[in-house]
């Protein structure tokens, strides 16, 4: 029986807790826990190349840190109809932009471009992107009864981080012009 082959690698601090942490959780020798890392990448890679720019990570370590939730469409609309129909709907907006600006301050500190903020919230379904040129976004909405929410979401983020941005209401769309970014 030929010898196993042997390698060396090199994890940062992030990473090595990580790989301490799953291996503790998991039981297994650090050789296991490397075998079958690489098998479970073998076996779906495919499903990682199928995923754009990184969505199904996006997905994850957003779920993963309790922050967000994944929400029927129609809940989501439902809830947007009842507050426009509220009486005091007006508390709900202004509480919303200051929930969009702590996320500008957390987006701040990712330093985050234009760009990557926009497929993050295209990855929390509130709209479809699509790039038409360098610094030309349109999404497309689910609904024009989102377009208000999301609206006031990307121009209270953008404005907290000091990124210029041009935004145009369409039907079903809002267009984003970047006029500077990081």
């Amino acid at each position: 029986m030929k010898a196993p082959e042997r390698i060396t690698i090199a994890l940062d601090d992030e990473t090595a807790g990580l790989f301490k942490k799953m291996k503790e959780d998991m039981g297994i020798s650090q050789s296991e826990m490397m075998r079958e890392a690489l098998k479970f990448y073998a076996k779906h890679r495919n499903l990682f190349d199928f995923v754009e720019d990184k969505k199904l990570y996006t997905h994850a370590e957003m779920l993963s840190a309790g922050e967000h939730i994944i929400l029927d469409i129609d809940h989501w609309l439902l809830f947007l109809t009842f507050i426009e129909t509220h009486p005091d709907k007006e508390r709900f907006w202004e509480l919303h932009r200051e929930v969009c600006q702590a996320h500008a301050e957390q987006f701040k500190h990712k330093l985050y471009n234009v760009e990557s903020i926009l497929k993050r919230l295209e990855a929390c379904n509130l709209f479809k992107l699509s790039k038409s040129s360098k610094g030309d976004f349109t999404m497309v909405l689910s609904s024009d009864l989102a377009k208000k929410f999301v609206k006031m979401e990307i121009e209270q983020i953008f404005a907290g981080m000091d990124l210029g941005v041009e935004i145009k209401e369409d039907f079903g769309k809002l267009r984003v012009k970047v006029l500077h970014d990081l």
